[in-house]
């Protein structure tokens, strides 16, 4: 591609892909749940046996989401490929049962950087660059490719294209995505492009009266920019009323049964079939004139929707799980691992309960909360200390883990919590009272977690082990293997996990912590680098380097949170009796 145009032109000669794409926008105030919607709207087409894929749109001038702490947005999630993205493409992963990639984020960050290099290799001829055209026009290309991008998952091209652009109507920083969606519509064809408006209409009052005006002012607002809501999608504590949903249509130029209410429902599993009772697909079908599909597995999905509700009201199948953690304030930064655990007890026909536990107030017996947090993880049944970076937390997360070994609970240390594992296990067991890791301590005799040697101590995004890599099992008569072996059916040697670190085991004690009775059961390809760690003999004590969340589904759940969960119902039992054949 010798310069823009010729890069224009391509694209615009293939878009006639047969591709319908549907633009969810949002109104009124962040947090209303685009996400889920979309993944919920994404759940139906799938159901229907059409080929769906999903972009987020992230208008922050992050290239990622990588250097963003989680008290502020919550949860990194990661793709096979490395990509760090936000936590609304951990919900279209698991709805859609796809494996997404870099391409299906785009945020403000990586569409400058984009331009900007074309500007510096003269690919514009001179041009004066702007935001019209130039920075629209690489938003829509590249929203263009990614509906022409086959999933591993797919047996044909996407049918469906979700977009979700992240924030509000009014965001100065989404400006150029609106603008963009606003040429994208002519681009496409307005008939291949459906617009949905999601909105917030609040409960006012002890009569319970809903408010439309917030959304009658944001629609215009959305109209004004240049783009009109096909559907509106109205989030309330309570069923939309019908009167509210007259005036929102009477003022919102759209027809009454194009608005539609999405009120609070017992499981996240319901949205689809909520979306469904209200004939959406109905609404779809005439908008963007796409062919009625018998459902393929829609009864499954209610079917989970049911389960959980059932499960939900039975206080005799509980199990407690202490999550102790850095970022215990925002549930959203664990959302992945707490969705992990819910996925394997839907499979068991068990309820879990989760107490955030704040790993710096179990260190000292003079903090106000030490007495309340020690009371959470001794009536816990089982303990994760899941990843996390800094020294903030880490003797308190050191001693958690010792409990766990010491008193036979079941315990899973992911990533951070592996390495956390191994620091305990040196000092307590072998007597290395300095044991450490580099990251939090230098210069001492035991640095038994360092530093990788290829990653940047200079850049910090996107330089970590970062996506889907190989571990191979060296144990095959560990509970590790028995359980990935069960989940997964037949003899395994290898597994595919995703990882997101800088630190590792240090390879000159990992000889000592063997024959001291810690059993390193899988290895990256080299044989060095330490992925997966249990203690023999306990009831259920893994550590593992790599992140075993991102990859669970709710038809199919992680082998790893399964066995944890197995364990803290005292159902293990069985998996044992395999991995000692």
């Amino acid at each position: 591609m010798e310069n823009s145009l010729e890069v224009r032109e391509d694209v615009e000669a293939g878009s006639e892909s047969g591709c319908k794409y549907i633009l969810l926008i949002g109104g009124v105030l962040s947090g209303l749940g685009k996400g889920t919607i979309a993944s919920s709207i994404g759940r139906l087409f799938r159901s229907h046996n059409f080929s769906v894929t999903a972009i987020k749109i992230d208008p922050y001038l992050n290239i990622d989401a990588g250097t963003m702490s989680p008290f502020e947005h919550g949860e990194v999630f990661v793709l096979n490929d490395g990509t760090e993205v936000d936590l609304d493409l951990g919900n279209y992963e698991r709805f859609l049962d796809v494996q997404l990639n870099r391409d299906n984020n785009i945020t403000t960050g990586k569409i400058y950087d984009i331009v900007i290099k074309k500007e510096r290799k003269g690919l514009y001829l001179g041009k004066t660059v702007q935001v019209v055209p130039h920075i629209c026009n690489e938003i829509q290309d590249w929203i263009l490719r990614v509906s022409r991008q086959r999933l591993p998952e797919m047996e044909a091209d996407p049918e469906i294209c979700l977009i979700e652009l992240g924030g509000t109507v009014g965001d100065i920083e989404s400006m150029p995505f609106i603008e963009a969606m606003r040429q994208f519509q002519f681009r496409v064809g307005r008939s291949n492009l459906c617009v949905i408006h999601v909105s917030l209409v609040p409960v006012i009052g002890t009569a319970g009266e809903q408010k439309t005006k917030p959304t009658q002012q944001s629609v215009q607002q959305l109209r004004a920019l240049g783009l009109s809501p096909d559907i509106i999608l109205c989030r309330s504590t309570k069923p939309m009323n019908a009167e509210a949903r007259l005036k929102i249509s009477n003022f919102c130029h759209v027809s009454y049964e194009s608005v539609l209410g999405l009120h609070d429902v017992s499981n996240l599993y319901r949205i689809p079939q909520l979306l469904y009772d209200q004939r959406i697909f109905t609404l779809l079908h005439r908008y963007l004139n796409i062919p009625m599909r018998k459902a393929v597995d829609f009864d499954q999905w209610i079917e989970l929707a049911d389960t959980v509700d059932r499960l939900s009201g039975r206080s005799d199948l509980v199990v407690r799980v202490a999550m102790v953690g850095k970022y215990t304030e925002l549930e959203d930064a664990y959302i992945s691992v707490c969705r992990a655990l819910k996925h394997a007890c839907y499979w068991l026909k068990l309820r879990v309960e989760v107490d955030y536990v704040e790993a710096s107030e179990l260190e000292s017996a003079e903090s106000a909360s030490y007495e309340r947090y020690w009371g959470l993880v001794r009536g816990a049944d089982a303990i994760i200390v899941p990843g996390g970076f800094g020294d903030r937390g880490i003797e308190g997360k050191v001693l958690a883990a010792r409990y766990a070994r010491e008193s036979n609970k079941p315990y899973l240390g992911i990533c951070l919590g592996m390495q956390v594992s191994v620091i305990e296990y040196a000092r307590s067991v072998l007597g290395w009272e300095d044991a450490n890791s580099e990251e939090f301590a230098q210069n001492i005799e035991h640095p038994v977690i360092v530093f990788m040697p290829e990653i940047s101590k200079v850049q910090m995004g996107g330089t970590m082990r970062l996506g889907k890599r190989r571990t191979y099992f060296r144990n095959k008569r560990s509970l590790i293997y028995s359980l990935y072996r069960r989940c997964f059916g037949g003899e395994l040697d290898w597994v595919d996990e995703r990882h997101r670190h800088r630190y590792e085991v240090n390879l000159k004690f990992t000889e000592a912590l063997s024959r001291g009775g810690m059993d390193f059961v899988g290895q990256d390809e080299t044989g060095e680098r330490q992925e997966m760690v249990e203690i023999p003999g306990h009831k259920f004590y893994v550590g593992v380097q790599y992140h075993p969340e991102f990859l669970s589904r709710p038809n199919r759940p992680s082998p790893l949170f399964y066995g944890l969960m197995m364990a803290a119902s005292n159902r293990l039992g069985e998996v044992w009796g395999e991995a000692k054949e």
